[in-house]
């Protein structure tokens, strides 16, 4: 009789010969029997566990999201030079990961849409928790800005092959990955500009509003403050 214990480490092996294999062929061309014989396991038990593909799909979109957003990283504090050397020495545990979003964001399917609306929403929490936190600056439209962090850190997968043509070495590499590091926390922390010339100017151009536009967690606060009175 198969154990309970067995049972996990079968699903476990079923989802990461899954996400080896889209990340390698991408969804369609990939079946359920090529998975079974990659994770050594027939295809009734993948049945078993997931039941059919595409919710495959989701158990390994949802596990792959988490890997990148559930780790116990501090969010609160910077990059030490201890967690960079840490993750730098990791990429290979790493590297099927960051095939699996390349290959997955690009499909044109709901399933691609879930995935990027995942990383979004995992992307708006870390920085909610950082605002929550005192560590962001004030933002004019902190759901754009959430939009454009997130497609910060996925333009380095989805443009790996561009960026490396550019840069001359894969930037998730080692060496890649050190090279773009302080320039991103610097872009991050302090931006380009050395003037708020060019700010004000915008500003003036779209007639922005001087108010930022409130967060969830302000309309929270404004809603329990009325409530109160």
């Amino acid at each position: 009789m198969r154990s309970a214990s067995d049972d996990l480490t079968a699903r476990a092996r079923i989802r990461d010969a899954a996400i080896a294999a889209f990340a390698r062929s991408g969804f369609d061309a990939v079946s359920m029997r090529a998975i079974a014989a990659d994770a050594d396991v027939s295809p009734a038990l993948i049945v078993h566990h997931f039941g059919d593909k595409a919710a495959l799909r989701t158990v390994c979109d949802d596990y792959v999201v988490s890997v990148f957003t559930d780790e116990n990283h501090d969010l609160m504090g910077g990059p030490t030079a201890d967690r960079m050397r840490a993750a730098l020495n990791d990429l290979d545990r790493y590297a099927p990961y960051i095939d699996y979003l390349a290959r997955m964001l690009t499909d044109d399917s709901p399933a691609a849409n879930h995935l990027f609306d995942t990383m979004l929403a995992a992307t708006g929490d870390v920085l909610e928790a950082q605002r929550s936190a005192g560590l962001l600056k004030t933002m004019s439209d902190p759901a754009m800005t959430t939009l454009l962090v997130t497609l910060l850190g996925l333009g380095h997968v989805v443009m790996r092959g561009q960026i490396a043509r550019a840069l001359g070495e894969d930037q998730l590499s080692p060496a890649g990955l050190l090279r773009a590091t302080l320039p991103t926390m610097e872009l991050l922390t302090h931006g380009i500009y050395a003037t708020d010339a060019f700010l004000e100017g915008t500003r003036a151009a779209v007639g922005a509003d001087a108010e930022p536009r409130p967060t969830e967690t302000d309309r929270s606060e404004t809603d329990d403050s009325e409530e109160e009175r």
